[in-house]
């Protein structure tokens, strides 16, 4: 009788493993996403595009391969960066996001910051990704002082309310946001004011360090209209 052993062997499959990084900068009323022109041609008659992505170098970590990913891609280090979600299948890729504050120029000469309303041609992946990326850093924003990251050291509560809007990706009641804000106390005030417009001066407020608070809690996103 023939040996069915050796014919009926599973052969172990290869994974690879991929560090993509979904990064994120104000661009006017949302946020945009840094992309690059993709290697595998055409889709469908228009340029796939991509995520800043590549794989381990030497002896690094994920995370220092996620930080190098990020500067490469956007000329500088984001002011924020955490992973964000491990995708399986063939290749097996961990996904980061990161914010930038000020995208202005520095991003590598092929790739380009996209709105999130107006994604190109994207592979399957990528498009999961990012949206991926988006649940993870929203989930953070009420528990992690991440929108502090895309402002300023000084700046107005209106700023800081526009960036959270962008992070969460709608508007908030600015008399709750700010119920919700100094109860967190997240921010203390400065001797500084701004004019705003035609209106009074706005004061400019500061992110209190840990060392000035007895007690953080996180803002009730959910609770705001």
């Amino acid at each position: 009788m023939p040996d069915r052993t050796s014919s009926s062997r599973t052969t172990p499959r290869t994974v690879t493993l991929a560090i993509d990084v979904v990064l994120l900068t104000p661009r006017g009323s949302e946020l945009a996403v840094l992309l690059a022109p993709g290697d595998v041609g055409k889709a469908r008659g228009r340029e796939r595009w991509t995520l800043p992505s590549d794989t381990l170098r030497g002896e690094e970590s994920l995370d220092e391969a996620a930080a190098r990913i990020a500067r490469d891609a956007a000329g500088a280090a984001p002011s924020f960066l955490d992973q964000a979600a491990t995708l399986g299948g063939a290749q097996l890729t961990v996904t980061y996001f990161g914010l930038v504050p000020d995208a202005g120029g520095g991003a590598r000469r092929s790739a380009d910051w996209v709105g999130l309303s107006e994604l190109p041609a994207l592979g399957v992946r990528h498009r999961e990704e990012i949206e991926v990326a988006m649940t993870a850093m929203r989930a953070r924003v009420d528990q992690h002082p991440i929108a502090f990251r895309l402002l300023p050291a000084a700046f107005t509560l209106s700023e800081l309310q526009a960036v959270y809007e962008l992070l969460l990706g709608r508007r908030l009641h600015k008399a709750s946001f700010r119920r919700s804000l100094h109860a967190s106390a997240l921010v203390e005030a400065t001797d500084e004011w701004r004019s705003e417009g035609r209106g009074r001066p706005a004061q400019l407020f500061r992110y209190a360090p840990p060392r000035r608070r007895r007690q953080r809690r996180g803002i009730r996103f959910d609770l705001l209209g």
